[in-house]
């Protein structure tokens, strides 16, 4: 793999994670509600899906999400119903939050396993990586270190945008005063939840 062609995959997966979906939802929500420190066990979840998706692409699952679509649908639906269950929590939720004492409100681990499954739920993710991987990868050179480093560039630049969107988040909490301002920020988040499990529910195979 040429550094020409490492760049041009680079900007690809740049511009995939800076495109709001429910993983940026779901960090902007914990950076939120949970601090840096909740945020920081978010990032890490997502990364673990995100990584899982990496390697069922490189085992060759991906082609089959892609390709049959019953593996393909029950994925989908699963991740849909797991991102409307969330927004629905998220709705409820009231009250406004002490930003001084909000990263022990509730367990690193709950968050860690919660932004784990965002992640894996998501058929539309794996089903993208099983398309593009192909388009960078040279069939005359080894292919394993290709999908490895294709792979660490991906969570590399998630990490990084994810991070953005927590300290992003943790600025407009800065703004939040009282249970009015957080109940409407939970209904916001609770309702892009909701929108993207509903447009997860929508969605179809790549052809």
């Amino acid at each position: 793999m040429t550094i020409e062609w490492w760049l041009t995959y680079l900007l690809t997966t740049a511009i995939l994670s800076l495109s709001p979906g429910s993983g940026a939802i779901n960090t902007m929500s914990t950076g939120i509600s949970h601090g840096y420190r909740g945020a920081a066990a978010s990032i890490a979840g997502l990364q673990v899906g995100l990584s899982l998706h990496i390697l069922l692409v490189g085992i060759g699952l991906g082609a089959l999400f892609s390709r049959s679509l019953v593996a393909f649908e029950v994925l989908k639906w699963a991740g849909a119903a797991y991102l409307i269950w969330l927004g629905i929590q998220q709705w409820r939720a009231a009250g406004a939050i002490d930003l001084n004492a909000v990263s022990g409100a509730m367990p690193r681990r709950h968050l860690f396993k919660r932004a784990i499954l965002v992640n894996l739920t998501n058929p539309k993710s794996i089903v993208f990586l099983a398309a593009l991987f192909p388009q960078f990868i040279i069939p005359h050179q080894p292919q394993a270190m290709q999908y490895l480093v294709l792979g660490v560039t991906t969570v590399v630049v998630d990490i990084i945008v994810m991070i953005g969107y927590a300290t992003l988040a943790r600025r407009i909490a800065a703004w939040i005063k009282g249970p009015r301002q957080m109940k409407l920020l939970n209904r916001l988040f609770g309702g892009l939840f909701m929108l993207v499990g509903a447009l997860l529910a929508s969605a179809r195979r790549i052809a």
